[in-house]
């Protein structure tokens, strides 16, 4: 008996030693928290789980795409860029993961950030012939411009001055032949012309064509759809003209998919265990972030406080992402 006694005992304690061991394992964890919307909101998701499921020091620190990815390659830290648009910098964070110091976890945003053209879901249920964006601007009388000197002319709502997005559309509104078609451009201003310009047509149920992208608050309040351009993503021609500054040649292209990944440094990797068996699982869809967001923006939330939103109503989405075990310690920790 006291032998039995004495084994039981030595089990249990190594069990617990073993639960002490992984908690070390993971340890200090740190995550980059992007200065935008979605990407907060997931940092502190992943530092919510990551503590409360699975035992990890886990703490944000600042970060942006092109210095926190740079530094990760360079300095193997932070550990985890939950959300990386990797696109400007791919061919330099694919060397750094053939080599072994990065890995790709998972493709966090599962359909990748999207951008294009967008007409409201109620005027394209209206008008079921516009699906792309030769159909759209066939329409210039379905779309009128603001102001009595645009009598007759159709509209395009352009990107900010300084958004990259502002060129592409200036030049794709060439490629299209829109002026020629009867279709002027309207500057919005600002991000918040934009949001305005949107939150104005849909209030009075109006027609809206023009540029924006997702995952945003903006379309997890409004629903848009997106139009087809009609080509695929060349890349050499976006090279060459489509992205350039006053292009005088270019041609119809369309964006291509913005791939968003889940970057780990590979010291992280090793020593994280199931920790990152939950960042392999962890993806979620534009439409789950659209509506997170819009919440966020209607309620004022940080991304703290959306973090714990989505964890107390969304139990269906993540309790897939973790083991049961670290389910039942975050649903503890996020009452």
């Amino acid at each position: 008996m006291k032998k039995l006694l004495a084994s039981t005992v030595l089990a249990v304690g190594l069990m617990g030693f073993a639960g002490v061991a992984s908690a070390e394992e993971c340890g200090r964890v740190t995550i980059a928290n992007m200065n935008w919307a979605s990407a907060e909101v997931l940092a502190n998701i992943d530092q919510i789980i990551l503590s409360a499921g699975y035992g990890c020091q886990a703490e944000l620190v600042a970060g942006d795409t092109t210095p926190t990815l740079t530094s990760m390659v360079e300095k193997q830290e932070p550990d985890v860029a939950p959300e990386a648009w990797i696109n400007s910098l791919r061919t330099l964070l694919d060397a750094s993961v053939a080599e072994g110091k990065l890995h790709y976890a998972s493709e966090s945003l599962s359909d990748g950030g999207v951008e294009g053209w967008w007409i409201p879901k109620y005027f394209a249920e209206a008008n079921p012939d516009i699906k792309s964006i030769d159909d759209a601007l066939a329409r210039p009388d379905l779309f009128p411009a603001p102001g009595m000197e645009n009598a007759g002319k159709g509209a395009v709502y352009n990107c900010p001055e300084g958004w990259g997005c502002r060129i592409i559309t200036t030049n794709l509104f060439k490629a299209y032949g829109a002026e020629e078609k009867g279709f002027v451009t309207v500057e919005t201003g600002s991000a918040a012309g934009l949001d305005g310009s949107i939150a104005k047509a849909f209030e009075r149920e109006e027609p809206w064509l023009g540029y924006y992208w997702a995952p945003t608050a903006i379309l997890g309040k409004y629903e848009m759809v997106k139009l087809d351009h009609g080509v695929e993503h060349n890349k050499e021609e976006w090279d060459r003209c489509t992205s350039i500054t006053d292009c005088p040649d270019p041609v119809k292209n369309a964006w291509s998919k913005s791939e968003v990944y889940t970057v780990v440094t590979d010291k992280f990797k090793k020593r994280a265990g199931p920790a990152y068996d939950y960042l392999s699982n962890r993806a979620w869809p534009n439409s789950t972030v659209n509506a997170l967001l819009a919440w966020m923006a209607d309620n004022q939330a940080t991304g703290e406080a959306g973090a714990r939103h989505f964890l107390k109503e969304n139990e269906d989405i993540w309790t897939q992402w973790v083991s049961p075990e670290a389910a039942e310690k975050v649903k503890k920790a996020v009452m």
